[in-house]
């Protein structure tokens, strides 16, 4: 058997593989004998049908077919070992295998052509002296006053406002409805998606809802009923509603305001773990200074990695990209089943290939990444010694103590963080980082933007708990199943 290479875009190797005339004929033959020990014919005992009777029982043209199969699949297996091909997937014929089974003929020689996925080869030029510039996240003693008096108006007592309007900071009860204002004349008017509700209670801040609809709020009076214009921002994430006009009708049912709790021993026994405020602000204090920190060296990771794939040239097979996505969507159903999201009705069949489709661009992005790192450490002989994984495995295993560990796929990501870690520190120290204040950079990190009026976040609320374990789960593949499982 001959077996000729050739690379082809892609990151893909094809084959031409020459077939002797006795590989052929045994092919053929095998097949031929392994039916005569096994073919139910009437008329005929088990393993004594006539070779010819079997051959016009089965027809010529399917005995060459399962004869072909089999050579074709053996010698694919043997052009890998013996060619030392580094395939990813299944290989793929490049030529018709009908008209293989066309021109077959035991006894004589025939060639064929293959193509197969091949581990991507990255080039990465001048990465030492990478110049990046980074937001550092700096920690500001207003964190603390800002998530004490958050914490105070969810706790405070609600009481009923009379004779006044309806201010901020206070809390209103309102019936509403919106309607898109016609752009032409004579266009009926269309309402508002998910722009309409009853009994809805919300908290009168600046920064809620869209742009005009709190303010037309303010100096309401219980009872009143009022029409609110207001225009949805331009980058609303609803492109159908962005930078549409509307008019919103609101009703005000009820009037509260909030009597907040003192700040002081009590509120920090009712809201934390602690006895004292003051034990309270220390605790908060190195938290959000921990955050911050930890912020600022996630911020150099994604800008030296930024720059990185710039310089990265390789050409990722459609293997490594399927894979990729299938193990992104496995990750996030396997996160959104823990909240009890119906995980099969949201990966239906036929919403499935959309969602990949979705998922395809980041995927590609995170395997830039890794290939990028992984051409640097091989360049630079940066390594992770097994005593390193090890120890963070048992790290990660203590963390994630009574859930359902796939030792392996753990083992793999631990080994790629810590190798990411060591890469990212190198460049780090051979290269130069500029420190820039938060809000200088323009990172393209897009607004969010919800389908509902509503736009506001409720913030996380660190719990005293959270110093015993900082658990990092979401980096680790948890029980995953095996592709075939996945899709």
């Amino acid at each position: 058997m001959k077996v000729t290479q050739e690379k082809l875009p892609d990151s893909q190797i094809g084959l031409e593989i020459e077939i002797t005339a006795e590989m052929s004929k045994n092919a053929y033959e095998r097949v031929i004998q392994k039916y005569l020990r096994s073919a139910n014919i009437p008329g005929f005992r088990k393993g004594k049908v006539p070779r010819q009777i079997l051959v016009q029982r089965l027809g010529q043209s399917y005995i060459k077919a399962m004869a072909l199969d089999d050579l074709i699949n053996d010698c694919l297996e043997k052009a890998k070992e013996q060619e030392k091909i580094n395939a990813i997937g299944q290989f793929e014929l490049r030529t018709e295998f009908e008209e293989l089974v066309k021109d077959f003929e035991p006894g004589k020689e025939m060639a064929f052509s293959a193509k197969v996925d091949v581990g991507p080869e990255g080039k990465v030029e001048n990465y030492q002296g990478l110049v990046v510039k980074v937001e550092e996240a700096k920690y500001s003693p207003a964190q603390i006053d800002e998530f004490l008096e958050e914490r105070r108006s969810q706790i405070g007592t609600l009481i009923p406002v009379e004779g006044r309007g309806a201010q901020l900071g206070d809390v209103a009860i309102i019936d509403f409805q919106g309607i898109l204002t016609p752009e032409t004349e004579g266009e009926e008017p269309k309402e508002v998606p998910g722009g309409k509700a009853e009994d809805y209670q919300t908290d009168l801040k600046a920064g809620q809802f869209i742009p005009g609809f709190i303010e037309g709020i303010v100096g309401m009076n219980p009872e009143e009923t009022k029409e609110i214009s207001v225009q949805f921002p331009s980058e609303y994430g609803e492109s159908d509603l962005a930078g549409k006009p509307a008019v919103f009708t609101v009703t005000l049912k009820e009037l509260k305001e909030k009597e907040l709790p003192e700040l002081d021993d009590d509120l920090a026994q009712e809201i934390s773990e602690f006895e004292t405020l003051a034990e309270l602000r220390e605790f908060l204090e190195k938290k959000f200074t921990k955050e911050k920190e930890e912020q600022t060296k996630q911020n150099k990771e994604k800008a030296i990695l930024d720059e990185l794939v710039t310089r990265l040239e390789v050409e990722i097979p459609e293997t490594l990209i399927k894979n990729e996505v299938n193990q992104m969507l496995a990750q996030s159903a396997m996160e959104l089943s823990q909240y009890g999201i119906n995980v099969k009705e949201l990966f239906s069949s036929d919403k499935l290939p959309e969602m990949q489709a979705q998922s395809r661009p980041e995927a590609i992005e995170r395997l830039k990444r890794d290939l990028a790192i992984a051409t640097v450490a091989k360049q630079e002989s940066i390594t992770v010694e097994e005593e390193e994984i090890a120890a963070e495995s048992a790290k990660v295993m203590e963390q994630l103590k009574g859930k359902d560990v796939d030792p392996d796929r753990l083992r793999q990501v631990v080994t790629e963080d810590l190798l990411k870690e060591k890469t990212i520190k190198w460049l780090e120290e051979n290269g130069t980082v500029e420190l820039v204040p938060e809000g200088t950079l323009d990172t393209g990190s897009e607004i969010p933007q919800t389908t509902e009026v509503e736009t506001e976040v409720e913030p996380e609320i660190p719990q005293p708990s959270e110093t015993i374990v900082e658990v990092e789960a979401e980096q680790v593949a948890i029980g995953e199943n095996s592709q075939e499982e996945e899709e």
